[in-house]
């Protein structure tokens, strides 16, 4: 017997190995067990849930994005429109590996370059990982054929029929008719969600902007079939989104073109109402800009070069521009002061070219040095004589001019129906006491009283307190859409005017008195706008304005010409008018920045804007222009050391303080406001 057999335990050994064998079978039977229950929940008890996910894998829901309405003027011309093209999209969850790899290879079956891929990395940062990020749009057949046969290689990766937003006139009216934009992370979170799946834009600015819900429309939706690689098979169900409303502008392309070119070399900001219903004719903002490169998403070089233009490209001056009114506020002072009894349509004022109030040795000046002589309330604001209304303010007293302009609007936003409206300032006692700390000094009415010092009003604002002028204290709030149209019907739901609250005078015939004087300022020889409206086959209320830049001294006996002076340095052009003067179809509100002269550079601007929509054609061609189209009205050169301006029509060069300035010597008039 081997040392082996002797340690041999037989019993034991099938101890063991039943054992062994009653675990094994226990552990098998567990996992059968196991096995049975998990089959059983999973096509039993939970049949529905994993039917419905084997369904959604094979196939898939997407959103359908709406056609965007579309933006006519009030002639039908195109504004905005839709235009079809083929987008290369990306779904950043969705991509497998590295976004980087997956553009690399994009780039060898489309064209791509540095500001496009830097462009989409922006939005990808902005963007939810879930929602689809343009990279290209426009992408040729080629293009999308190339991607096609690779598409297989790119999860997450499709290309997209669909519409792109284009602006037919490019930047004409770019500022009213604004532009789309990709959504951000932060215009997710303010509008509701369901209303733009499938979109990856929004309106940034002007009407695209303040008109969003009406031209956005509403999402469908599609059912896809897919095959195990993602690759779509079939269309199984598909839901049209409803397309936004059309938008009718009460805007006229023609006049919009015709004050652009007009405008000339100028940057400033022009605005024709239709008085009878607050309807905006045109409204320029320049320089503009294409609204193009923001539609398919600008690049951060191309737009910090927008932002860092001294020109300021961006800003809307129509609406946020604020200017000192200058001269043309003074028709308004005149019927303040008629309203008052301060003073009466045959009133005469002597001007000697300059005045001093009691007690003070500082002189106000009247643009013209040499005086005008005596002049009556139409023969003051004919030549915008600066002396006539120092007194018409001094009588006045800053109170009662404060109370009276309130009525116009001035001080506040008209509250058009576009976004970033500033209100201007309508100073008073009260302001400058919560804004400065300071008092009221008599210099600063006379300032006022010629529309200057802390007094500012926008384009705009302008505009509409000239419509309100022709409407003898009627109106209307300025608007631009004039319609809603369904696009599928094609019925137009017009927007009924919003009539405003009407400025009552205790005298009707004060208007009649004031529109009369701003009759002579465009009908008479000597008025500032003489020259330039002098042969209109139409009868033109209007007044000059020319709001100073930089202020002259006290020891300068004769004002600098505007063309010796820098451009910078130059003042502003402004010109204000309605026509016809007894049934007003159309007012005018405009400014040329550094444009010198009110009635020579801004004059001209406010004719061809009439004679365009009062004629359908140009009949005014400023002095040295073409005939043929509208020539920018530009600046003459700069005259000879000592040489005079010539000054045919009396063009007001308005003489102002500055603002702020110091407080009254000791023993001034204390009645003087």
């Amino acid at each position: 017997m081997s040392r082996h057999d002797k340690i041999k335990d037989l019993y034991r050994e099938k101890q063991t190995f039943g054992a062994r064998t009653l675990v094994a079978a226990i552990a098998c039977l567990a996992m059968a067990a196991l096995l049975l229950f998990r089959l059983f929940n999973l096509q039993v008890l939970q049949q529905d849930y994993y039917a419905t996910r084997a369904d959604q894998n094979r196939m898939r829901l997407s959103a359908v994005a709406p056609v965007r309405g579309l933006i006519y003027d009030r002639n039908g011309a195109v504004l905005a429109q839709n235009t079809p093209a083929f987008v290369l999209e990306i779904v950043p969850e969705q991509i497998t590996g590295k976004l980087d790899d997956t553009l690399k290879r994009l780039s060898k079956l489309v064209h791509l370059d540095d500001t496009e891929i830097a462009r989409f990395k922006d939005r990808v940062r902005k963007s939810p990982r879930y929602r689809g990020v343009p990279l290209r749009t426009n992408l040729s057949l080629e293009e999308v054929a190339r991607f096609e046969v690779n598409r297989y290689d790119f999860d997450g990766v499709d290309v997209t029929a669909g519409l792109t937003r284009s602006y037919p006139l490019a930047g004409t009216a770019a500022h009213v008719v604004g532009y789309v934009g990709g959504i951000t992370e932060d215009e997710y979170k303010g509008v509701a969600e369901a209303s733009y799946r499938g979109l990856s834009q929004i309106g940034k600015v002007g009407i695209e902007k303040s008109h969003e819900n009406e031209l956005r429309g509403e999402p469908g939706a599609k059912v896809i079939e897919a095959n195990a690689y993602g690759r779509p098979l079939r269309e199984l169900d598909y839901q049209q989104g409803t397309p936004g409303r059309n938008l009718v502008l009460s805007l006229d392309a023609k006049v919009q073109l015709v004050a652009e070119t007009a405008l000339g070399d100028y940057n400033g900001a022009v605005i024709a109402i239709d008085p009878r219903n607050g309807e905006v004719i045109a409204m320029v903002s320049k320089p503009g800009f294409n609204p193009h490169l923001f539609g398919e998403g600008i690049d951060a070089k191309t737009y910090k070069a927008l932002l860092a233009d001294p020109a300021r490209p961006l800003y809307n001056r129509a609406l946020q521009g604020t200017y000192p009114p200058g001269s043309t506020i003074k028709p308004f002072m005149a019927l303040a002061g008629l309203e008052y009894d301060v003073v009466d349509a045959h009133h005469h004022e002597f001007c000697g070219g300059q005045m001093s109030l009691p007690n003070s040795s500082r002189k106000y000046r009247c643009w013209r040095r040499s005086g005008h002589g005596s002049l009556d309330m139409a023969g003051a604001v004919a030549r915008s004589c600066d002396i006539y209304f120092y007194n018409v303010a001094i009588n006045l007293g800053i109170d009662r001019i404060h109370s009276f302009l309130d009525q116009f609007g001035l001080g506040r936003s008209t509250e058009i129906d576009l976004p970033l409206e500033k209100g201007g300032l309508l100073p008073s006692r009260e302001w400058k006491q919560r804004v400065r700390k300071e008092g009221w000094y008599p210099g600063e009415t006379l300032n006022v009283g010629i529309g200057q010092g802390y007094m500012s009003v926008t384009p705009m604002q302008l505009a509409q307190i000239t419509a309100r002028m022709a409407m003898r204290g009627g109106g209307f709030r300025p608007h631009l859409v004039r319609g809603i149209q369904d696009p599928i019907t094609l019925e137009t739901r017009e927007i009924a005017p919003e009539p405003l609250d009407p400025i009552l005078n205790k005298h009707k015939a004060d208007w009649e008195t004031v529109v009369y004087a701003m009759q002579q300022v465009t009908q008479t020889q000597g008025g500032t706008g003489f020259s330039v409206f002098k042969d209109a086959p139409y009868t033109v209320a209007g007044k000059s304005g020319s709001a100073q830049v930089a202020g002259l001294k006290q020891d300068e006996k004769v004002a600098p010409t505007q063309e010796s002076l820098p451009l910078h340095l130059r003042d502003h052009a402004l010109f204000i008018a309605f026509a016809p003067a007894d049934n007003p179809q159309i007012a005018v509100g405009l400014i040329a920045e550094h444009g010198g002269h009110g009635a020579s550079v801004a004059g001209p601007v406010a004719r061809q804007i009439m004679d365009q929509y009062l004629l359908g054609e140009i009949r005014y061609r400023p002095p040295g222009s073409a005939a043929g189209t509208p020539t920018p009205a530009v600046a003459a050169p700069p005259l000879p050391p000592g040489s005079a301006p010539s000054n045919p029509d009396g063009e007001e060069e308005d003489d102002i303080v500055p603002p702020a300035p110091a407080a009254p010597a000791s023993g001034a008039n204390p009645t003087v406001q």
